[in-house]
């Protein structure tokens, strides 16, 4: 699979190499003057109410914030690997709870529902990274450890760039709604609670 790197919220989007920045997927600044592109209604969310698509979007938001915590964390272990010195001192058993399949794929699951889609890539198996161990003297199991630990934050990174796009489209969504019925904006406010009133 051909995946993506990090999007925006480290840095912005990028191909190629985790962390860097894609001279083609450059956002593009607007020419002084230029009229903005009005946002219209996207079919594939027609389905959805305006409360279900807010939860949505907070839904995608959500699990960007994971896909980041579970990159770092990959990061980290990759970081460890390569120094090849306190490999074996690494805390596994304190993260390992967060990286087990019925958490990593749980989001991603939730979402495909909401939304049936081809282009959110699958997920890898992070809990068996995470437990596997090897012998810094053994160049191979190193060797074959450091690159599923590359291909899995490339395959996070695809994942993420996926659901920044989903973010992007749900906003669009909202707003192109809010434009043509302006009232729809209210429903989002919290609501004071009423008094209740006594009779005499």
């Amino acid at each position: 699979m051909n995946a993506q790197a990090a999007g925006p919220a480290e840095g912005g989007p990028a191909t190629g190499v985790p962390g860097g920045l894609g001279l083609a997927d450059r956002p593009v600044a607007p020419r002084k003057g230029a009229a903005r592109q009005v946002p219209v209604r996207n079919a594939d969310y027609a389905h959805l109410s305006i409360d279900a698509l807010r939860e949505y979007r907070r839904a995608l938001t959500a699990e960007e914030g994971k896909v980041s915590y579970w990159r770092r964390i990959l990061q980290a272990r990759l970081d460890v690997v390569e120094a090849g010195s306190g490999a074996r001192e690494v805390d596994h058993a304190h993260l390992r709870p967060l990286l087990t399949s019925e958490r990593v794929g749980a989001g991603r699951s939730a979402l495909v529902e909401v939304l049936p889609v081809d282009d959110i890539p699958p997920l890898p198996s992070l809990a068996e990274l995470w437990d596997r161990r090897v012998d810094p003297a053994d160049e191979a199991l190193t060797a074959a450890l450091v690159h599923d630990l590359r291909l899995a934050e490339a395959q996070l990174s695809a994942y993420r760039n996926a659901l920044h796009r989903r973010i992007g489209e749900a906003t669009g969504e909202l707003i192109a709604r809010y434009r043509e019925q302006p009232s729809l904006c209210l429903t989002a406010l919290p609501l004071k609670p009423r008094r209740a009133t006594v009779s005499a």
